[in-house]
């Protein structure tokens, strides 16, 4: 017994040593004896009357994600950059961080990354990846890894026909890692219901697309011309250099995007696809359509913009939408994302709601607008659309947090006639102009409808009211509410789709998602730079809208609720409200009246004089564009023994005397560039005087001479530094030039700087004088 004690000890001391790297602070004490459970993280569907025994041990369970916690404090200070990054009056305004800079400021240190791979390492797992923010960590294991490290039981269970797998119970970790561990986001495979109607093949299809007077199908232009895209596109706003990513978890074969365009009279462009690990191949059709109505879609609205389509293949423990979600935040790889997928909050449990609240967060202070489906299901988010009764008030956890747009869906009311053409034009279009829009309500409660289908609604049950979701009509509640603004959803006038080489109608907020990253992306061509959370600016709008103090851009859906069999939900009022959110878009008016940043510019103004032989430094300022920003030398030459390096900083020890003219050029993160000429004088002794001065009561000091022979008036006497100037001077009217001496740096005469080294040139009243210099 005593032997087996001291064993156990070295084990502990062995274990302990292992998670500490070279020169660490204070290790952490991982007792792996000393645990704590992580609760609420058991999904709902995990029960004993769905039970189908145990999982079989060696089953892999890849690519699971151990999601983090912030330190209070740092959560504290990241909140106080959010803000800031939407303010103009701070520094720190739409300066958009990296995943790297995110990583250095908020996540854990590295010390407690180490700590918890040696953790992980240790109970036989395989590492896969540590997100390049460090909020995640990817790890790969099998079942009886994770029921021995976890201490839990994965099970089979039985649920609507299907062999799912899931945790029994809550797991536990050790209470050394507690504070920095928020859980395993899944260890089950329930995953995230794709948010549309489902597809119907048009198989009948004919060249008219409008078959009487309320039967229509949405095509892009319909769509342009509903929500008044026309006069941005006109006007050059369409896409043009802008990225979109959209999450994905199938691969679809065949040429359907492009297909898609050319049928639609978009102009060709490829989609980009990145595969994200295994590729999963075409999953099936339900979910290759969702993939194509989301890429064809963000691309149909920003028909210029670079679509890029991430999947990630679904494992046994992690959604694939989880991977390519993390996948496109943790390499920044577009400044608007669309997110189709949803599972409510109470489903979702508390680690997955943590990685989610995460990634939306770092998503926002990279300057990525993350625009996610609100739900199909109506305010019953908690249920299946296709359920015939809802079972109680909920919504979608991806939807839900303060730091992502959710967009729900309308109705187009159209009924009353002169809304669309009688036949359609070369590319199916026949809508008019703008239909006025209800809340989008197919359910089972109204009439001709069925199930649950409804806009996803409601108040969250996790996350608190932002401060800005301000707005008429927002509810007293303290709790978040969803969604923020809409677009058609309905399958009244549903979306058309190609897919699987045919054309389908489709509906859903699935729909209104990528359409919405779609106006989001021209917002960002148009303002030159990335918008982060880009509800901090709806709202804004919204409340300057209903309160009569700013333009109109959104359209106030007052009719309708998000009621559905078996749950009372919540009725559309004017302004706000929990059904539409601010409403649908006039997307010109949204795009031209959008608040921008002050433009990029050069805010440095003169340089101080340097001397020979002394360490000099200076730091050039700017201000506007979308910081951070990067600085060259565009034109000129430095003095001897100085650069400039991309972050604005002169510095150097001068070899070399003189008046030295160069330009820089300053460049911000949307690709932006301005210049700006300085001048750089370099004496052989101290002095602090600007080289050139025009005499009189009292002088006035300028940084070059082209300055001051601007601002001289007729008979003005300018006097120079001995300096020698590197550039030209142009004198475009008659001067007089006479040589007696030259100054020092108290502009003070001095016989021994007597002398002119140069040329002059006389021409029709214009005198050039090359290469001045006073010795």
């Amino acid at each position: 017994m005593r032997k087996k004690q001291c064993l156990a000890a070295a084990a502990a001391v062995t274990l302990l040593l292992t998670a500490v790297p070279a020169f660490a602070r204070s290790p952490r004490a991982i007792d792996d004896n000393d645990r704590v459970p992580l609760r609420g993280n058991v999904h709902p569907n995990a029960r004993a009357e769905f039970d189908a025994g145990p999982a079989e041990p060696t089953l892999p369970m890849e690519r699971m994600i151990l999601t983090l916690k912030l330190a209070p404090e740092k959560h504290q200070q990241l909140n106080q950059l959010l803000a800031e990054q939407h303010d103009p009056a701070s520094p720190n305004y739409q300066h958009w961080l990296t995943p790297e800079e995110f990583a250095d400021r908020f996540a854990p240190d590295p010390e407690d990354i180490a700590a918890i791979k040696g953790w992980l390492t240790s109970q036989g797992f395989t590492i896969d990846e540590v997100s390049r923010g460090r909020t995640s960590i990817n790890f790969t294991g099998d079942v009886a890894k994770v029921e021995k490290a976890f201490r839990t039981k994965i099970r089979k269970y039985q649920v609507d026909g299907k062999i799912r797998h899931a945790n029994a119970q809550d797991p536990e970790i050790p209470r050394g890692l507690a504070d920095v561990v928020a859980g395993v986001a899944t260890l089950h495979d329930f995953g995230h219901k794709p948010m549309n109607t489902g597809a119907r093949l048009l198989a009948d299809v004919q060249p008219e697309y409008t078959y009487s007077s309320s039967i229509h199908w949405m095509s892009p232009i319909d769509f342009a011309a509903i929500y008044n895209l026309n006069p941005l596109y006109s006007a050059g706003y369409d896409g043009t250099g802008q990225s979109i990513a959209i999450v994905g978890r199938t691969h679809p074969t065949g040429n359907n995007w492009n297909d898609f365009r050319s049928i639609m009279g978009l102009p060709a462009k490829a989609v980009t696809v990145i595969v994200n690990g295994t590729d999963p191949g075409s999953v099936s059709t339900g979910e290759d359509n969702e993939a194509d109505l989301d890429v064809e879609w963000a691309g149909a609205v920003a028909k210029n913009a670079t679509i890029q389509f991430v999947i990630s293949k679904t494992t046994v423990t992690t959604d694939g939408v989880d991977l390519s979600a993390k996948y496109i935040v943790d390499n920044n790889l577009a400044p608007v994302m669309s997110t189709s997928f949803g599972l409510c909050e109470a489903s979702m449990g508390t680690a997955q709601n943590n990685f989610y609240n995460n990634l939306w967060q770092q998503a926002a202070a990279q300057g990525i607008t993350s625009v996610v489906a609100a739900g199909d299901s109506g305010a019953a988010g908690c249920d299946s659309a296709s359920a015939t009764t809802g079972t109680g008030l909920g919504i979608n956890g991806l939807a839900s947090t303060p730091y992502n747009v959710a967009v729900g869906g309308t109705t187009l009311n159209d009924q009353g006639g002169g809304y669309w053409r009688s036949t359609n034009g070369p590319y199916y279009d026949s809508a008019i102009g703008y239909i006025p829009e209800s809340a989008w309500n197919e359910s089972g409660l109204v009439s001709g409808g069925y199930q649950l289908w409804a806009t996803g609604s409601g108040l969250s049950s996790v996350y608190a009211k932002p401060s800005w979701q301000v707005a008429p009509g927002v509810p007293a509640s303290s709790m978040r509410g969803i969604p923020d603004v809409s677009l058609t959803a309905s399958a009244h006038v549903p979306y058309l789709v190609r897919s699987k080489n045919a054309l389908y109608m489709m509906s859903g907020t699935s729909a209104s998602s990528p359409a919405f990253a779609g106006i989001m992306a021209l917002i960002v061509q148009k303002t030159g730079v990335r918008q982060g959370n880009a509800n901090i600016k709806l709202y804004q709008m919204g409340n300057a809208q209903y309160t009569s103090t700013g333009p109109v851009v959104f359209h106030d859906s007052t009719a309708g609720s998000s009621s559905v069999p078996g749950v009372t939900g919540y009725s559309c009022t004017s302004g706000y409200d929990l059904v539409t959110g601010l409403g649908s878009v006039n997307a010109n008016a949204l795009v031209t009246n959008w608040p921008t940043a002050a433009p990029l510019a050069i805010s440095a103004g003169t340089l101080a004089n340097g001397t020979q032989g002394v360490a000099y430094s200076a730091t050039l300022s700017a201000s506007g564009g979308s910081a951070p920003y990067t600085w060259s030398l565009a034109t000129g030459s430095l003095a001897g023994g100085m650069t400039l390096s991309s972050g604005g900083v002169l510095s150097g020890t001068p070899t070399t005397t003189g008046v030295f003219g160069f330009t820089v050029q300053l460049s911000d993160t949307m690709g932006t560039t301005v210049t700006k000429a300085f001048s750089h004088a370099v004496s052989a002794t101290a002095c602090s005087n600007q080289p050139v001065q025009i005499s009189g009561a009292t002088p006035v000091l300028y940084p070059d001479f082209s300055s001051a022979y601007l601002a001289a008036t007729t008979g003005a006497d300018l006097q120079l530094q001995a300096l020698d100037f590197t550039s030209d001077f142009v004198f475009d009217r008659d001067v007089i030039v006479s040589l007696s001496g030259g100054n020092d740096c108290a502009y003070a005469d001095s016989s021994n700087k007597t002398g002119l080294l140069g040329k002059l040139r006389v021409s029709k009243g214009t005198v050039a004088i090359d290469k001045l210099a006073f010795k």
